[in-house]
């Protein structure tokens, strides 16, 4: 078996930032707009992930197609397994990020164990190639935990955040040309992809202007829109590599001088990824210091808006009105059968839905569409969703989902 991964050029880093960009804004759009929901939207790519992973085990050397196939949708099925963690299961993002390293330093011991190298160059059999893509899962789940905790701790918009990750991949190559282990500068580099990635994503899609105090701004392309420009630069990368062969590490070594391997600089270069982190660390802990303003939370404020059942949704599309209601009957049977956890998933399913259908439905009638929101915040609560509080017994969510039914008519 040939080496199963490319050469690492500078095509290599390119290609990766825009998977996972994809990953960020495919899975928003299928999640969100779509209307799927986030548990749904995982069990499909789990699914497709299964499919594209036996694909790439079976070949006998790299393939750029199926390979960048393969990370594209690790990408986003990595990126789901935390937003249920943090969305479904309301698992602290600190505590995601401290199980994901632990899981990944797991995952480095054994397989260093096992094969006494950590190097993709070797990726050259099967037990390698699944130690590969085990740990490119869990380096998905991780950046994505600790993205979005940056983001929590410092309120900072996604374009400003784009600046963090990009400038530690920057200190990361310089420390890597000075001297610094080339696995370890590779695998923090590659971690590092992730949130500047989604970053990107989340800055192209946002709108101009913040809806509410805390949300995200960026360029307003929407998910659905840049997701199919990055797939774009994503198929025309990947056609060029076909083309050119300038990553297949056989070509690539025919080309270049081998470098040597006699590095007295490594330990120099230890010493300046600790300082690093600790740069990193003060600065974040400065930024969460500064007077910054987070997500919203959910109120109840607007409840005194009361209207008579089905009047607050009669200048609504009945398309839209019918899938929100589609969700609700969901949930409520549900809660009714004791399916905990299919009640909650439905109810998720049903914030989306209602939170991407916002800039259609509130300028047809912003009377009704509060009315709608404020019996929807109520359901949420129930379900400990977007509240701090846990789920509630089950008769008050049905007694809420009631009351949603009622007034979607």
């Amino acid at each position: 078996m040939l080496n199963k991964v490319p050469e690492v050029t500078i095509w290599f880093w390119v290609i990766k930032v825009l998977c996972t960009t994809v990953g960020e804004s495919f899975a928003d759009w299928i999640n969100t707009q779509l209307g799927v929901g986030l548990v749904n939207t995982a069990w499909i790519f789990t699914g497709v992930f299964v499919v594209a992973l036996a694909v790439q085990l079976r070949l006998k050397r790299y393939v750029p197609f199926p390979y960048w196939l393969t990370v594209v949708v690790v990408s986003v099925t990595g990126t789901l397994y935390t937003d249920i963690l943090t969305d479904q299961l309301n698992v602290p993002l600190w505590i995601s990020s401290a199980v994901f390293s632990v899981l990944l330093a797991a995952v480095f011991g054994v397989w260093w164990l096992r094969e006494r190298t950590l190097s993709i160059h070797s990726v050259t059999t099967l037990p390698r190639e699944s130690f590969y893509w085990l740990t490119v899962l869990v380096t998905f789940a991780l950046g994505t935990a600790t993205g979005d905790w940056t983001l929590e701790l410092t309120g900072w918009s996604p374009g400003v955040s784009v600046l963090l990750p990009l400038g530690l991949i920057a200190a990361i190559t310089a420390l890597w040309r000075f001297g610094a282990n080339p696995v370890l500068s590779f695998w923090l580099a590659y971690i590092l992809t992730r949130p500047l990635g989604a970053n990107i994503g989340d800055w192209l899609a946002s709108p101009k202007a913040a809806q509410n105090p805390g949300d995200p701004t960026g360029l307003a392309l929407g998910t659905f829109t840049t997701s199919l420009i990055f797939l774009g630069l994503i198929l025309a990368t990947v056609v060029y590599l076909t083309v050119t062969r300038s990553d297949v590490t056989e070509t690539h070594e025919a080309t270049h001088a081998e470098q040597a391997n006699s590095n007295p600089r490594e330990r120099r270069a230890l010493a300046g990824f600790g300082l690093l982190a600790v740069a990193t660390a003060a600065l974040l802990a400065w930024a969460h210091s500064q007077p910054h303003v987070g997500p919203a939370p959910e109120t109840d404020a607007t409840s005194a808006v009361q209207l008579a059942p089905g009047q607050a949704v009669k200048n609504f599309p009945p398309a839209k009105v019918g899938a929100l209601r589609t969700l609700a009957s969901t949930s409520l049977k549900d809660a009714c059968s004791g399916d905990a956890a299919g009640a909650h998933a439905a109810a998720q399913a049903l914030r989306d839905l209602w939170d991407a259908d916002q800039d259609s439905l509130q300028p047809l009638d912003d009377t009704g569409w509060t009315s709608i929101d404020a019996q929807m915040d109520k359901v949420l609560k129930t379900f400990g969703i977007d509240h701090p509080n846990p789920p509630l017994p089950p008769a008050q969510q049905e007694s809420e989902l009631n009351a949603l039914l009622a007034d979607l008519g």
